[in-house]
């Protein structure tokens, strides 16, 4: 039979296979037996109808009738259809549900044998049970009934065996407060005090309660002194503390004035932490050269009187803001110090007051005191206090960092101070020290901003002063064509000289790579494991206003304003100023306005995630700024070089004869110096500038060239003034040959290029000629001289300029107006003048 059961029928699934069948027909089971999810039964109004086949009162005669008379014969085939495969369902699921059961039901089958065994031995028990209980019963009444009669002399000396004791406790109170303050036991002897202290109040006018009474309270005063000396100590562990500080405040000690002993026995402590603060900040008695270190260009080397030379790859050795002098303790160590004694302390103090003043429950008494908030109030007053004069130190040690070689030692140190500070925020919240901690880091962070871009002044200064001593060193070894240097060479000219190309990219990227440097040193506050680097200052403020405005949009425009500086006049700047660097600064200038200033600005914004959520300085505005800077620089430099070769051509006629000198025979030496300068700043300005357009010279420029005072025009131009039948007058024809001459702008803005420079050098130094030839009175010879050298300087300067046509009519002005000035005009031959000039 059970085997019968157990096997599974050929074909068919095993019940356990079908989860949803299963749960299909536990669905069933629970609404035929009326059950909820729960397993609860549902309260159902019991339908009536004989025809509901699922109710109570069915009546399946009344049924059959029912379907006979509403139904046709197709759908009472398809009813008994439908009932057979309910039916067949059913059946199916009761067999299921003996599958799923048999099991629990052979176990229930031996759990009911075992329970007829067992609930045998149970009525036996059971048995013997009642038997004991009416046994007991019996033997209580009879004793009820033997002392009743006592039972109340029962009650009353049970009632005085009580007082007894309480009366032996208070005369034995004194005895025992001595042993438990003998033993250190103060919670006991409170403990006590306390259960006896309100009878002792109210029976103290007896004269035995009242010496107990006096006697208990000497006992607890010196208890009491010995807690505060215990307290006072400060010796013991945290518990033995909070263990003292509820005593005394159950003894009835003034909560306030245990606050402020506390307070003060930990501020003696706190401050001593700060006296040793304050020592390492006061300065070491030192002596002797100091060992420096410049990150940027070297390892440690002493510091001495000596100059040495330099250039512009890196910063002078003296005064150099980028070097690190050695200092007696760094400012890691320092904080490291700070917050592990003093902030671990403060933290410890914290911690502890409010574990006894604080977070103590209030119970009785002491809580109708409210002593949490007035405890709070002390605390923050006290940790206000004292943080106080800790940033006052910290905010010391930070501005004695001066150094900016190593910007993560400074940084590091910000970090673990403001990490540290969050700590007291969490211990003590509302506390006003982190807000206060994280303004030192911002106010950190602005001075380090200064401090590089004072360094980056510096070294730009610093590079200026070594491009000027490389500019220099030629002259005093021999003259280098070009304007060539030695920079960082012997001043004997041993050395190859370098170039202003190679000065130019050498000082340009010089700067470019301290930019650079200065901004990883700064991003270094920005860094994502640094704590305060997720601060609304250091996303927005710091990277736009600090780094970018107050750094870097401020270097630049210090680069462009102190160039600008050196077109100031002589007096101002204490000295002159090279040429040659002029125009170096000229083209450093225009190089920032066409790339550097663009590169460094997106190189920012990339690195530090500007968001220009305020108004900053438009990239426009500083490449205009540069390139103003660049043409004021270039058109003094056409000033300076016009005004040395004026200042000869000036001395060369101021400090020479014209009326009584000798007939020419060679060209003069100023005129020859003046092509050689010429030709010598052509070079220069072509080292660094581009050629430039120049007007299509004419195919007989050379021919012109000697025959500009050729025989035909002296006859047009000279020969009516030079003879006394002349009919015309020769200003009247000067001023006529003036009006329909293009205007000549002497002092105008030059161009980029070398062209237009050589042209305005050229036009100052002619225009300084013919004024000067103005101021004089010339005789034959004298004429006759100038028309030699303005012949020869003819053949040179037009190659030089943009038009030629423009360096033949200032000469024209030179020698009409000498023949103006000319005593006896007798012009020189076109042909000896050439001969001159090709013999010279």
């Amino acid at each position: 039979m059970d085997g019968d059961i157990n096997a599974t029928a050929p074909g068919t699934t095993p019940p356990d296979s079908d989860p949803a069948r299963k749960r299909r027909v536990h669905g069933m089971l629970k609404l035929y037996y009326g059950l909820n999810e729960e397993g609860k039964t549902v309260d159902q109004a019991e339908s009536m109808d004989p025809c509901d086949i699922n109710g109570p009162h069915f009546d399946p005669e009344v049924y059959l009738n029912k379907l006979r008379r509403e139904c046709s014969l197709g759908e009472l085939m398809d009813q008994e259809t439908c009932m057979v495969k309910q039916i067949r369902s059913l059946d199916s699921d009761m067999q299921t549900l003996v599958y799923e059961n048999y099991n629990k039901f052979i176990s229930a089958t031996d759990t009911i044998r075992k329970m007829k065994n067992d609930f045998k031995k149970m009525e036996d028990e059971m048995d013997c049970l009642s038997t004991n209980m009416a046994s007991i019963t019996d033997f209580s009444a009879r004793i009820s009934g033997t002392l009743q009669d006592q039972h109340a002399q029962i009650t009353k000396l049970s009632g005085v065996h009580t007082l007894l004791r309480k009366l032996q406790f208070l005369f034995e109170l004194p005895a025992r407060l001595n042993k438990c303050l003998e033993l250190q036991a103060y919670a006991q002897a409170v403990s006590s005090h306390r259960r006896a202290r309100c009878v002792l109040q109210q029976y103290s006018h007896m004269p035995s309660f009242r010496g107990i009474q006096d006697d208990c309270h000497a006992i607890m005063d010196k208890l009491a002194q010995e807690l505060r000396q215990k307290f006072r100590d400060g010796g013991s562990s945290a518990k033995d503390l909070s263990e003292c500080v509820e005593l005394l405040l159950q003894l009835d000690e003034p909560a306030e004035e245990l606050c402020d002993k506390f307070l003060s026995h930990a501020q003696s402590r706190l401050e001593a932490d700060l006296l040793g603060l304050e020592a390492e900040l006061r300065p070491p008695l030192s002596s002797g050269p100091t060992a420096v270190t410049d990150p940027y260009t070297g390892p440690a080397r002493r510091l001495s009187v000596e100059p040495t030379a330099g250039s512009p790859t890196g910063p002078s050795s003296l005064n150099n803001p980028f070097l690190s002098p050695s200092s007696r303790t760094d400012i890691l160590e320092f904080i490291d110090r700070g917050c592990n004694e003093f902030v671990s302390s403060l933290c410890l103090v914290i911690a502890s007051y409010q574990e006894l003043f604080v977070n103590r429950p209030q119970e009785g008494e002491l809580a109708s005191k409210n002593i949490p908030q007035m405890a709070i109030g002390k605390l923050h007053a006290f940790v206000d206090a004292l943080a106080t004069r800790y940033f006052s130190l910290v905010e010391r040690r930070i501005q004695e960092e001066k150094s900016v070689g190593d910007n993560s030692l400074l940084v590091r140190a910000l970090d673990r101070f403001h990490r540290r500070l969050q700590a007291v925020a969490k211990l003590l919240p509302g506390s006003a020290v982190p807000s206060q901690g994280t303004e030192i880091v911002v106010r950190a962070a602005r001075e380090r901003i200064k401090q590089y871009l004072a360094a980056l002044q510096s070294f730009y200064l610093n590079s200026l002063t070594d491009v000027r001593q490389a500019l220099a060193a030629p002259r005093l070894g021999g003259s280098s064509a070009g304007g060539g240097s030695h920079l960082g060479g012997s001043a004997t000219g041993k050395d190859a000289p370098a170039s202003l190309p190679e000065l130019l990219s050498t000082l340009s990227a010089s700067i470019l790579n301290q930019i650079k440097s200065v901004l990883a040193s700064v991003h270094l506050f920005t860094a994502k494991d640094i704590t305060f680097s997720n601060k609304p200052y250091f996303k927005g403020e710091f990277c736009s206003h600090g780094v970018r405005e107050s750094l870097v949009v401020n270097f630049i425009m210090f680069v462009c304003q102190s160039s600008r500086q050196f077109c100031e006049s002589a007096g101002d700047r204490g000295g002159s100023t090279p040429p040659a660097l002029l125009l170096l600064l000229s083209r450093l200038c225009l190089d920032y306005e066409t790339s550097t200033i663009t590169y460094i600005l997106t190189l920012t914004d990339e690195q530090f995630l500007v968001q220009h959520h305020s108004p900053v300085t438009a990239v426009t505005a500083l490449c205009g700024e540069a390139r103003e800077a660049a043409q004021k620089l270039l058109n003094h430099y056409v000033k300076v070089q016009g005004l040395i070769i004026s200042q000869m051509l000036r001395k060369s006629v101021e400090t020479r004869d014209w009326v009584n000198t000798i007939e020419p025979r060679n060209v003069r030496a100023v005129m020859k110096r003046v092509v050689e300068d010429t030709t010598s700043i052509d070079v220069q300005v072509g080292l660094l500038y581009e050629e430039g357009v120049r007007k299509a010279h004419s195919s007989d420029s050379s021919k012109r060239t000697f025959s500009v005072y050729s025989s035909s025009r002296q006859q047009t131009r000279y020969a009516p003034s030079y003879t006394p039948s002349a009919p015309m007058d020769t200003n009247l024809l000067s001023n006529i040959h003036k009006l329909f001459s293009e205007r000549v702008e002497i002092f105008s803005p030059v161009e980029f290029n070398k062209v237009s420079v050589l042209t305005g050098i050229i036009k100052i130094s002619l225009k300084t000629f013919l004024e000067c030839v103005r101021l004089r009175t010339f005789g034959r010879y004298g004429l006759q001289q100038i028309q030699v050298d303005c012949h020869y300087l003819q053949m040179y300067l037009w190659r030089f300029v943009s038009d030629e046509n423009l360096v033949h009519f200032l000469l024209d002005e030179i020698v009409g107006s000498t023949a103006h000035r000319c005593l006896d005009p007798a012009p020189m031959e076109q042909s000896v003048i050439e001969v001159i000039c090709e013999r010279g």
